[in-house]
C-alpha cells in the first residue's frame, strides 16, 4: 500500500464511523416520536419501519468495520446519540411538535444520505468495491424515506392544522 492509499483507507474508515455514529443518532431522535404520535399512524409506521431498516443499516456498518479490524466509535456514537435525544426532547413542548418533527427528519435524511454518497465516493476512489453494495443498500432506503417524508408533509400539515382549528394546540400536537 502507498501513502496516498493509507490515508483513503484511514478517511473511509472514519466516515464508516461517522455514519455508524449517525445511524445511532437517528434511533434516538425517532424512537421517542413513535410513542408520541397519535394522530398520525401513518407517521408513526413509517417511523417504526425506518428504524428497523436503521437497525440494519448499523449492522452493515459493523460488517464493514469488521472487514477492517475496527468498530464504531463509542465516543461518537454517545455524543451523537446524546443531541439526537436532546433535539427529540426539544420538540416535545411545542403546540406544533410533529411538523417540527417532521421538518427536523427531512433534514436529518438528507444529511444521511450525503454521507452515504461520500462514502460510496470514497469506496470507488479507495478500492473499497465490496463495500459498495452495503452502502448503496442503505443509501436507498435513506433515499426512500426523505421521499415518502416530502410526499407526506402537506398531508401532516393539513391535518395539524384542522386538529389545531378543532380544539387548539393541546389537540393537535401529535
Amino acid at each position: 500500500m502507498t501513502a496516498q492509499s493509507d490515508r483513503l483507507r484511514d478517511l473511509f474508515i472514519v466516515g464508516l464511523r461517522n455514519a455508524y455514529a449517525v445511524e445511532k443518532q437517528a434511533l434516538s431522535i425517532m424512537t421517542p416520536q413513535v410513542s408520541r404520535i397519535e394522530h398520525y399512524p401513518e407517521v408513526a409506521d413509517q417511523l417504526r419501519r425506518h428504524i428497523e431498516e436503521t437497525n440494519q443499516q448499523i449492522a452493515r456498518l459493523d460488517e464493514l468495520l469488521e472487514g477492517f479490524d475496527t468498530r464504531g466509535s463509542l465516543l461518537k456514537e454517545a455524543a451523537l446519540s446524546l443531541s439526537g435525544t436532546m433535539a427529540a426532547i426539544a420538540h416535545v413542548p411545542a403546540g406544533d411538535e410533529i411538523l417540527k418533527n417532521s421538518f427536523a427528519n427531512y433534514a436529518f435524511e438528507h444529511f444521511e444520505i450525503a454521507a452515504y454518497k461520500s462514502l460510496l465516493t470514497l469506496a470507488d476512489d479507495g478500492g473499497f468495491s465490496s463495500a459498495t453494495s452495503l452502502l448503496s443498500q442503505s443509501l436507498g432506503e435513506e433515499e426512500r424515506m426523505a421521499a415518502w417524508i416530502d410526499d407526506a408533509l402537506p398531508t401532516i400539515t393539513r391535518r395539524y392544522a384542522t386538529l389545531y382549528a378543532e380544539g387548539g394546540s393541546s389537540a393537535a400536537k401529535v
